[in-house]
């Protein structure tokens, strides 16, 4: 062999080990998404199962009861044997647990009741965790103060507290749809009982209580089991800044910071992504008096973090099927939106496996 392809060679193995001993190197994290994602195709849980292996994705989380054909035992049974079968870890999840909040659906019965079906079912399927939320935006101004629905959600952990820990499957609060800012749903988790209680982190639901996501991830960090992961554009606005969900690797969040953070400090959680567009900007008027009312207790220098994220970010250029508002949609419109669904989360996982190095079924 010729002296300088001899060099050539070896370096070029020395690159190849080096970047086999990064990848090596590099904490899993397993990928998956919550079913919310792909709402429109009405799948139920087996279909999803099936999608999520075609993906080969390493988990999914069950959004909601509704994601399953029925709560019988034998079905919810063969459920876990079908995750099983095909190697994908489940978590359980359900919708808003407060009876305070305007996101509680009186047909839901016993609000006790309610959070012991949740943590049942989510046994029955072999999950150890069930993502829930206490509410959304409109209540940090509603007839009641913040204060109160933290109490009541409390309360309400804590009183299942033995079955949880029982079942063995830990209660993961959502900071979700603005409802709270990362501080009040660690005090929950915290005044609760952090034995069975965790977080659900959204990196999408900060915006709306403008919170950069890195701070959500510090501040919730140490509680963390399970995710939902998606990407956002906010810029500056003229009363204040807006924002808008997008697919993964189309927004101004730093990402690859956020996963990098996110390997160190929550190491055993999921990643799943849930992935909504299809959504317009929202303003968040700060300049505005008024809309402080909804903040008393908001930390200068958590704020500050959002309005440098929002000085450093632009609107979103690319195109997108904007469902809201439109009340009686065409056949076409529905497909468009289902199919809008569907790309826009699986380029979302294109992103997260090849530009963020997640997941890790699909590298074999």
């Amino acid at each position: 062999m010729h002296r300088r392809r001899f060099i050539q060679t070896a370096a070029s193995i020395a690159a190849a080990m080096t970047v086999r001993a990064e990848e090596t190197s590099v904490i899993p994290v397993r990928l998956g998404f919550d079913t919310y994602s792909i709402r429109a195709f009405k799948w139920k849980a087996i279909q999803l199962l099936d999608y999520a292996a075609g993906l080969k994705l390493d988990t999914i989380q069950f959004s909601s009861l509704g994601d399953y054909a029925s709560l019988d035992t034998a079905y919810l049974a063969s459920v876990k044997d079908h995750a099983a079968k095909l190697g994908i870890v489940v978590d359980g999840g359900m919708g808003c647990v407060c009876p305070l909040s305007t996101s509680w659906n009186p047909k839901d019965g016993d609000p006790r009741e309610n959070i012991l079906r949740g943590l049942r079912v989510a046994k029955a399927v072999g999950a150890t965790s069930m993502r829930c939320y206490q509410g959304k935006k409109e209540d940090r101004r509603g007839k009641l103060p913040l204060e109160a629905l933290m109490e009541s959600t409390i309360k309400l952990f804590r009183s299942v507290r033995s079955e949880a820990l029982d079942l063995g499957v830990r209660i993961a609060l959502e900071n979700h749809a603005g409802d709270m800012q990362a501080h009040e749903v660690r005090a929950i988790i915290e005044e609760s009982g952090k034995d069975f209680t965790g977080s659900c982190l959204d990196t999408g639901n900060p915006m709306w209580v403008m919170e950069d996501p890195l701070v959500t991830l510090e501040v919730l960090a140490p509680y963390v089991v399970t995710t939902h992961v998606r990407d956002s554009v906010v810029y500056e606005h003229a009363r204040g800044a807006a924002a808008q969900w997008v697919a993964l690797g189309d927004g101004t969040i730093d990402l690859r910071k956020f996963v990098e953070r996110f390997r160190v400090l929550c190491p055993k959680a999921n990643m799943q992504l849930e992935i909504i567009t299809g959504r317009p900007a929202d303003v968040l008027p700060y300049f505005e008096p008024d809309f402080w009312q909804g903040f008393p207790k908001a930390k200068a220098s958590e704020f500050a973090r959002f309005v440098a994220l929002a000085k450093a970010g632009h609107p979103f250029g690319g195109f997108m099927v904007v469902e809201d508002g439109v009340k009686e949609p065409l056949p076409e419109f529905k497909a468009a939106l289902r199919e809008q669904q569907r790309v826009d989360l699986e380029r979302s996982f294109e992103y997260a496996k090849k530009t963020l190095n997640v997941g890790v079924r699909w590298r074999s």
